[in-house]
C-alpha cells in the first residue's frame, strides 16, 4: 500500500503527533522497511529520528534525552531482531523506572497467518518487561497513543511497547481529536493520616530521610525543582539527615551538610549508614524503591522500636521492608503536608550526623596518587560543577556513585536496578544530543566500553562533544574481585588490554592515554575545548578496587 499524501492523517501521524505534544523531540533507533512510515511520521510531527548502530544502545540514548527533557523517549525497532535487540534497555526501564515509548514495526495480522519470516509474537516478548503492550490499529489509534503516553508517565514511569503493523501505519484515520484524560493532580493524604503523620514527626529525636527513584520522578516535567525546595526546606527546618539511592542523588545538593550521599551496593558505605539508619526513631522513606539496594536494605530497621513512614507512589509488594505507615501518593505535597503545624525541635543533639559524613569521606578517600578513586576525583574536580555524568555496571559505578557529588537532580545517571552493562556511553549522548551546551561526561569500564564502542560513529555523526572516560585495567573487575573472595580459579574474567584512546581517533574524535592526574588534567582540558568528542583512557592496575568498595 502506497504512503497517504501528508494531508490525510495516518495512523502512524496520529501515534507521531500525540508523542510530540508530549514533549518528545527525538526518537533513537535502527530502521527497517516496516518502520518507514512510522520514522516519516515522526519527522513530519516534528521528532528527530537519530539513527543509532544498535536498538539497545539507542533505548539508552533515549533515556539519556528523557532525563534531560522529562518527555518520554523513543526507541524504534524493525520487525524480529530489531525488535528483540532492544530487549535488554527495555527490561532496563522497566526496572529502572523509565518512561520509553517502543515503537515496534510488525507484520500484518493476516499476512503472519501465511507468512513466517522474522515473524514472533513479539507483544509477548515485552509483556513482562513494560507497563503496558498495545498493538495500534486504525479505529482507536488516538486512544492508544494517548493511553501508551500517560500509563508510561504516570505513577511509577516505565516502558510502553506498541506493534505497528505495516498496513495500519499508513491507512488514513478519521482526524478527530478525542478527548484526552487530564492528568492525575498531586494527592496528600487523608486528614487523619496526615495528623498521625504530624504527630511521629513532632515527637522524634532523631528523625532520618531515605529517598529514592519515586521522589526523583514524581512531576519531573513540570515540578522536580518543587521536589529538591521542598526537600531542602524540610531537611534544614527539622534538620533531617539525608540518605539518597544512587538515582536520587542531587535533589539534596551533595555538599549539604545534612546530605550523606548516595547508598546501594557499597558495603564500606552500609557499614556507616545503616548503624546511623538504625539509631534514627523516625525513618521517612520518600519515594523509597529498594530496587536499586542490595540485600543489607532488606528488613533494615527495628520495627515495634522505631517508626517507619513510606511516601511512595504505588504500593508496598516487594517486602524488601514493611512500613509503619504506608502513604501512596505525591512525595513533594506530602512531605510538605507533614510538615504543616509541627514545631521543629532540636533533633540529632550529639555530633552523629556530622560523624558520619566524616566517616563517609573517609572511607572513599580522594588523595590516592592514582587509581580509580583518583581519575574520579580529577574529573570532579576539573570538570564544571554543573558537569551531567554517567556511570557504567561494574566495580567503578560503585565508587564513583560514592565519591561523585551531585548537585542537581540527575546529575549522574546509570542503571541501578537492573545494573545492565553498555549503558554510560549512549546515556550520555541521548543526554548530550537534547542539552547540547552542557558538559557531559562517561564513565565506563573497558568491557563495558567495547559493548558499544560502535556508537563512537553515531558521536561523529552527531558532532557531539561528549567526553568518555573509561577505566582500563583489562578486567572484568568487580566479578574478578567477587571471584577471588570466594576462592575460586581465574577464569573467563581476564581479557587483553587494547588501544582505546586509538578507537577514538578512528572513530573521528580525539583520544588520550593517561597514567596519572597530570596527564588526566591536560586531557580534560583539551576534551572541553575540543570540537568533537573525546575518548581518555585511563590505564589502571589490576585489583585496584581491592579495599575500596
Amino acid at each position: 500500500m502506497k504512503d497517504i499524501p501528508p494531508s490525510s492523517p495516518r495512523a502512524a501521524d496520529v501515534l507521531a503527533t500525540r508523542l510530540y505534544d508530549a514533549g518528545c523531540r527525538f526518537a533513537f533507533g535502527m530502521p527497517g522497511g516496516e518502520v518507514l512510515t512510522i520514522v516519516d511520521a515522526l519527522e513530519r510531527a516534528g521528532i528527530r529520528f537519530i539513527l543509532c548502530k544498535h536498538e539497545n544502545a539507542a533505548a539508552f540514548m533515549a533515556e539519556g534525552a528523557w532525563h534531560r527533557t522529562g518527555a518520554p523517549g523513543i526507541l524504534v525497532a524493525t520487525v524480529g531482531p530489531g525488535a528483540l535487540n532492544g530487549v535488554n534497555a527495555v527490561a532496563n526501564a522497566h526496572q529502572d523506572r523509565v518512561p520509553l515509548i517502543v515503537l515496534a514495526g510488525c507484520v500484518d495480522a493476516d499476512e503472519a497467518q501465511t507468512y513466517t519470516h522474522q515473524v514472533l509474537d513479539q507483544t509477548q516478548v515485552f509483556r513482562p518487561i513494560t507497563k503496558a503492550t498495545f498493538t495500534l490499529n486504525t479505529g482507536a489509534a488516538h486512544v492508544i497513543a494517548d493511553k501508551a503516553v500517560g500509563i508510561a508517565l504516570e505513577g511509577r514511569p516505565g516502558p510502553v511497547h506498541i506493534d505497528v503493523p505495516i498496513t495500519v501505519a499508513v491507512t488514513p484515520v478519521t482526524p478527530e481529536l478525542p478527548a484526552r484524560r487530564a492528568a492525575a493532580e498531586p494527592v496528600v493524604p487523608a486528614p487523619a493520616t496526615l495528623a498521625q503523620m504530624r504527630a511521629f514527626l513532632a515527637k522524634a529525636d532523631r528523625p532520618i530521610l531515605i529517598v529514592g527513584v519515586d521522589a526523583l520522578n514524581q512531576g519531573f516535567d513540570t515540578r522536580q525543582q518543587d521536589m529538591s525546595s521542598a526537600l531542602k526546606d524540610f531537611v534544614e527546618t527539622f534538620n533531617v539527615p539525608v540518605i539518597t539511592t544512587y538515582k536520587a542523588k542531587g535533589l539534596l545538593p551533595e555538599d549539604h551538610p545534612l546530605a550523606l550521599v548516595g547508598a546501594g551496593l557499597s558495603p564500606k558505605a552500609d557499614n556507616i549508614l545503616l548503624p546511623l539508619v538504625q539509631r534514627a526513631d523516625l525513618i521517612i522513606g520518600l519515594g523509597y524503591d529498594p530496587i536499586e539496594m542490595r540485600t543489607g536494605w532488606r528488613d533494615f530497621y527495628f520495627p515495634g522500636i522505631q517508626t517507619m513512614i513510606d511516601i511512595t507512589a504505588e504500593p508496598n509488594h516487594h517486602y524488601m521492608h514493611q512500613a509503619t505507615m504506608n502513604v501512596v501518593g505525591d512525595c513533594s505535597t506530602t512531605l510538605a503536608a507533614m510538615a504543616e503545624g509541627v514545631t521543629p525541635r532540636d533533633t540529632w543533639a550529639g555530633d552523629e550526623v556530622a560523624t558520619a559524613k566524616a566517616e563517609l569521606a573517609k572511607a572513599f578517600p580522594t588523595d590516592d596518587d592514582w587509581g580509580p578513586a583518583a581519575v574520579i576525583d580529577t574529573c570532579r574536580t576539573e570538570l564544571p560543577r554543573d558537569v551531567l555524568a554517567t556511570a557504567d555496571s561494574g566495580a567503578h559505578r560503585i565508587l564513583l556513585s560514592q565519591m561523585w557529588e551531585c548537585y542537581e537532580p540527575r546529575g549522574l545517571m546509570q542503571s541501578s536496578a537492573l545494573c545492565t552493562m553498555g549503558c554510560a556511553i549512549p546515556l550520555a549522548m541521548g543526554a548530550q544530543v537534547a542539552d547540547p551546551n552542557r558538559t557531559v561526561v562517561s564513565f565506563s569500564g573497558d568491557a563495558g566500553f567495547l559493548m558499544v564502542a560502535g556508537e563512537l560513529s553515531t558521536a561523529a555523526e552527531l558532532g557531539l562533544k561528549t567526553i568518555f572516560v573509561v577505566f582500563v585495567d583489562a578486567s572484568l573487575a568487580l566479578i574478578e574481585l567477587k571471584q577471588r573472595q570466594r576462592r575460586l580459579t581465574n577464569a573467563g574474567v581476564d581479557f587483553a588490554k587494547h588501544d582505546f584512546a586509538a578507537m577514538g581517533r578512528a572513530f573521528g574524535g580525539a583520544g588520550h592515554t593517561v597514567t596519572s592526574r597530570a596527564e588526566l588534567t591536560a586531557a580534560l582540558t583539551a576534551a572541553q575545548t575540543a570540537d568533537t568528542f573525546t575518548v581518555i583512557a585511563a590505564l589502571i592496575e589490576r585489583g585496584a578496587y581491592d579495599g575500596r568498595i
